[in-house]
């Protein structure tokens, strides 16, 4: 889109300054010119569709709304879809719609005609959605008929009752028969479908069933006969190099698995053995759905200004906390893409690495041998470190280690496991620090969660909840401004009302009146109180936020936050 940044300009839409930001993000990032400009904040993704489709006098198609026939989207080869961006719509006698991201391609245009022998009509939509539109279409395989496989299953895998012990030889065998591979296959291709989070494989004593966590929420998938058990656990134990003679211990594992011909999808496998089996969780790590953009985090202005603030000091400390599964790892990363510079050195310590990126040293922690957060951090302090990450602050070591690097010019990021940012000073204090080292190194502490969005492709305005938003803390400006929305359930959420999510952030700054706090012995809750007057938002008071923009539900925040 060469056009794209002039015809801006010349309508006013985005300022000089814009274009030469988003110009230097396209080539840093090697993103189209379009993508640059919404990621750097200067439009949003709809207006600058609506804009094309008026510039160009073209329709503008929201992709997410459409189920394309498979014989329309056959028309085009995949190749051609990825290379001139373009997802077929429909087709109508000799003509084929086609939604393109850059409608002045006349490239793109004569290509689909010569490759098609239809003629083209173009509709405009986002970049966005024909790179989802072209995930959804063209890299998925081919559903499995399940009852089929099922019926293969009880044909053909014999592998023994649950009571007597298995023959390594028989194990290997079945797991290594054909409709074991396709229903793992199908396991691991549908929870990549259905953006699942994690895959959790549970055998009970009368049945055996597969769960996946789809926006933070567990949903049964299926339930395979209780037979298959050992057949399945060795089949995923094969895939991630574990050992399937060992039955009895916890073992970890990572499976790569090659989706389409550009994307490679990861799992990281953790075996526990139960009673009545091994209860295997995959966690799906796909590196391109990882948001390393801050500004689309979920941040309010205000806590992503303070945030950002701490984060590019030349030193000190910046505490996220949370449970598994919060988004901490994500804001993270996020901060250090932004840090991630030719002049700085970055290290990073974590249990497990999750995501590679480039620039960025990052070590892998293996406890078995020695190599924990403490030593890790002890052999970073000799490697001229500038920046510095530790996937998590268990120990006194680790946490005494951390705060003299932040004391001695570094900056250091790290996670700790507390319920809200007040509690993560007493948890340090309880861990045996001094109260003078806390206020000397800690910038920022910050707490998060993470919420379901409502689904933006089935989402109605609702009736303002007054009652409940009152109860959950609101303020009668916020009930009286507020623009709820709820989900009805349609294709694109699998009829739940939701789809993605997005996280609640409580930000605290640790002003000088906070550790004046610190140093008098003060507790948890007062340092909460005095936060609150200096004023940091809540978990729940940023929930209440969320709500009242039509972002989530009241459902979701009473779920997910506690009262203040």
């Amino acid at each position: 889109m060469s056009r794209l940044g002039e015809l801006l300009l010349r309508d006013q839409i985005i300022s000089p300054e814009q274009l030469q930001r988003a110009q230097e993000e396209s080539r840093k990032s090697g993103d189209r010119l379009g993508n640059a400009l919404i990621k750097t904040g200067a439009i949003p993704e709809e207006d600058l569709t609506q804009f094309l489709s008026k510039q160009y006098g073209v329709p503008a198609v929201n992709l997410a709304e459409f189920d394309i026939d498979p014989e329309v989207i056959a028309l085009v080869p995949k190749d051609v879809a990825i290379r001139h961006r373009v997802v077929p719509v429909n087709r109508a006698g000799s003509s084929l719609i086609v939604a393109i991201a850059d409608p002045s391609n006349i490239l793109a245009i004569d290509d689909l005609k010569f490759v098609t022998g239809y003629n083209i009509e173009a509709v405009v939509a986002s970049d966005v959605g024909i790179s989802d539109a072209i995930e959804r279409y063209y890299n998925r395989r081919e559903e499995l008929d399940l009852n089929k496989v099922m019926n293969e299953i009880q044909d053909s895998v014999e592998v023994g009752s649950v009571s007597e012990e298995i023959n390594l030889t028989d194990l290997e065998r079945a797991a290594e028969d054909a409709p074991v591979v396709k229903l793992c296959n199908h396991l691991l291709l549908s929870a990549i479908q259905k953006g699942a989070s994690d895959i959790h494989v549970e055998p009970y004593e009368k049945s055996y069933r597969v769960r996946f966590r789809v926006d933070g929420v567990l949903h049964e998938e299926m339930s395979p006969p209780v037979k298959l058990k050992a057949a399945l656990s060795s089949r995923l134990k094969i895939m991630a190099h574990l050992d399937i003679a060992e039955r009895r211990l916890p073992q970890d594992g990572r499976i790569k698995l090659k989706v389409g011909e550009d994307k490679e999808m990861d799992f990281r496998v953790s075996v526990l053995p139960t009673l009545f089996g091994e209860k295997i969780v995959l966690r799906l790590l796909d590196k391109s759905t990882l948001q390393l953009d801050m500004t689309r985090l979920g941040f309010e202005p205000d806590q992503l200004a303070d945030f950002k603030s701490a984060v590019e000091s030349p030193y000190g400390m910046v505490l996220v906390t949370g449970p598994t599964g919060s988004g901490k790892t994500t804001t993270l990363y996020s901060a250090l893409s932004e840090l991630n510079t030719l002049t700085d050195n970055i290290c990073t310590a974590e249990d497990p690495v999750e995501y590679n990126l480039p620039g960025i040293n990052q070590v892998q922690m293996h406890e078995d041998i020695g190599l924990n957060f403490a030593a890790a951090l002890r052999s970073f302090l000799r490697q001229d470190p500038d920046i510095i990450m530790i996937g998590e602050i268990r120990d006194f070591e680790t946490a005494e280690i951390a705060i003299k690097a932040a004391l001695t010019g570094h900056l250091v990021l790290s996670t700790l496991h507390t319920n809200d940012a007040p509690s993560t000073i007493t948890r340090l204090l309880n861990m045996g620090v001094e109260p003078f080292l806390v206020t000397a190194s800690v910038q920022l502490v910050q707490a998060q969660r993470l919420v379901r969005k409502i689904c933006v492709a089935c989402r109605q305005p609702t009736e303002t909840p007054t009652d409940e938003l009152k109860s959950l803390g609101a303020s009668d400006e916020e009930i009286a401004t507020a623009t709820c929305q709820r989900g009805v359930g349609c294709q694109v959420c699998g009829g739940s009302g939701y789809k993605g999510r997005v996280a609640l952030y409580e930000v605290m700054p640790f002003k000088d009146a906070l550790k004046e706090l610190v140093l008098q012995g003060a507790a948890a809750v007062e340092i909460k109180a005095e936060a609150i007057r200096l004023g940091m938002r809540t978990l729940r008071r940023s929930g209440v936020r969320k709500i009242c923009e039509g972002v989530t539900s009241v459902e979701e925040i009473a779920r997910i936050t506690a009262a203040d």
